[in-house]
């Protein structure tokens, strides 16, 4: 594989799957990016936090990601992956979707996400990972917050989402 690569690992949220609407969008949406390798993670076999954190950090080190070279994108569940894994293991990009963040079910649910480029989005009418405690994480990093008027699934927003996922590719990939 050429160093030149980009890896994007998607991750799903808790009761959704590899083939989920968002996950193929922005999956069809990176692949159109030359040198780009996404892969949508299948987390299906458990909803335990960590051991989904752990199937993360297994499909990166299987793939030789280079974690300067690597975009993360996930929605809810996947979003908490995301952005602990960007907290452990600073990387390139860290695209999150109604993040699960701030929330006292997930361990350690407030991480310090170290990604070089991180792009929040997330509904007004979240009623399943609140606003609020979202916003003030993202306020404390100093991190970009996109508010939509949707709920959690973000479902009416998804081609406003595919295009926000294309910016944020173009901005993550070098130029040269």
């Amino acid at each position: 594989m050429a160093t030149s690569d980009i890896h994007v690992f998607l991750s799903h949220g808790l009761e959704s799957g590899p083939g989920g609407t968002k996950v193929q969008a922005l999956k069809a949406e990176a692949e159109r990016f030359p040198g780009v390798t996404a892969i949508a993670l299948d987390h299906r076999s458990t909803k335990v936090p960590m051991e989904r954190l752990q199937q993360m950090k297994e499909a990166m080190a299987e793939t030789g990601a280079s974690p300067e070279r690597t975009i993360l994108a996930g929605s809810s569940m996947g979003g908490w992956v995301c952005a602990r894994t960007s907290a452990e293991t600073p990387v390139l990009g860290c695209f999150l979707l109604a993040p699960a963040l701030a929330m006292s079910a997930y361990p350690q649910s407030s991480p310090r996400i170290q990604a070089r480029k991180t792009q929040i989005i997330h509904g007004w009418d979240d009623d399943v990972v609140l606003p609020m405690p979202v916003i003030e994480l993202a306020r404390e990093q100093k991190l970009p917050l996109l508010m939509l008027p949707d709920g959690h699934r973000l479902e009416n927003s998804l081609e406003r989402l595919v295009s926000e996922f294309r910016d944020f590719m173009t901005r993550c990939l070098p130029t040269n």
